[in-house]
């Protein structure tokens, strides 16, 4: 099957820059990598701290659970975590390596600071800005519409870093653009396993970690373990528990990572999981696996790419589409059983 030489490339890097492993909700990761950023600049800890967020950063990260803080939960902690213990080179997993003793120092730090959040008056959907003061110095960091897309680190009204806004904002929409479902289904096809190998391994082993760990133990409302108790075994009750077990534990503060899609973890889950579950219980080799789980991630790119990372809209429903994709092509659907699988799925929310 004739496939685009460059089209294929670009298809194999969107699968590369969008799968990427991260700990915990990935709002609250990001402000403790954005704090993280701003204390490298700054370099002290701030005494003072202003943060300025958009509605969804509020809405996502409030009431969650951050991973490595002794169950603690909220802006001001992802921010001082962030400050105390972050690894800003490590990005999305810039909380993963948090001692004991370091969470602990973060009940201190918050009342021993002023910290003030504020809603960001902006039309970013994802917007996080920290500034930071120690005696006469200040540090300032802005991300802006994608988790780690930093767009400028200043010192002292110096700066230290800047990104060209619009340059960059043309680019995350130009990196997705050339998606489309019957591409997708012929790219999934073709494609050399080994150009996606690598991060299909690591999102099949750390997703379905963390499932089967919210599955075993007691996290959040246990919506996994209550499926598998009152919904029988059969295998879709099976992929909702896994998925929505995933799901329960990284929200409530489990330290395992998981990789992403589309800058969200409950999507990386939900778009994985399922098909990975539903995999289990067929007699089919590890290829088509990889294969499906191909389509799922693309097809969850592709239609939440029009929506935007952060919105009131629930992404996971979008994953949950994907992954339907995916089981559609491992049961032997194509181009017209994917189309209406996905028309089904998304028609009824």
């Amino acid at each position: 099957m004739e496939f685009d030489h460059k089209k294929y490339q670009e298809y194999v890097r969107i699968l590369n820059e969008e799968l990427v492993p991260a700990m915990g909700c990935t709002e609250p990761i990001a402000i403790a990598y954005c704090a993280a950023l701003m204390k490298d600049t700054l370099g002290n800890k701030p005494t003072k701290v202003i943060i300025n967020v958009s509605g969804n950063i509020i809405k996502n990260v409030k009431s969650v659970t951050v991973p490595n803080t002794l169950g603690l939960c909220g802006i001001d902690t992802a921010c001082a975590i962030g400050i105390i213990a972050g690894d800003s080179s490590k990005k999305l997993e810039v909380i993963a390596n948090v001692k004991v003793e370091e969470a602990l120092l973060i009940p201190d730090y918050i009342k021993n600071t002023s910290i003030t959040i504020n809603h960001a008056e902006n039309d970013h959907t994802l917007y996080i800005e920290i500034i930071g003061y120690f005696n006469n110095d200040y540090a300032k960091v802005i991300i802006e519409d994608a988790h780690t897309n930093v767009v400028l680190i200043e010192k002292n009204h110096q700066i230290v870093f800047k990104n060209d806004k619009e340059v960059i904002r043309k680019k995350l929409e130009l990196d997705h653009s050339i998606l489309n479902i019957e591409d997708i289904i012929k790219f999934a096809d073709i494609v050399n396993i080994n150009d996606v190998k690598e991060k299909l391994d690591l999102q099949i082993k750390y997703n379905m970690d963390i499932a089967i760990e919210g599955v075993t133990n007691n996290y959040g409302a246990n919506i996994g373990k209550t499926i598998l108790k009152y919904g029988g075994n059969d295998i879709v009750q099976y992929c909702k528990a896994l998925a929505a077990s995933g799901s329960d534990a990284r929200m409530n503060g489990c330290e395992m990572p998981v990789v992403i899609n589309s800058g969200s973890g409950n999507q990386g889950i939900t778009a994985s999981v399922p098909v990975i579950a539903y995999h289990s219980r067929l007699n089919l080799d590890k290829e088509i696996l990889y294969r499906a789980l191909v389509v799922s991630n693309l097809c969850t790119i592709h239609i939440k790419n029009n929506i935007g990372k952060l919105s009131a809209y629930c992404g996971v429903v979008i994953a949950g589409a994907g992954c339907g994709a995916g089981i559609c092509f491992l049961e032997g659907g194509r181009l017209n059983e994917i189309a209406h699988t996905l028309v089904n799925a998304l028609a009824i929310i």
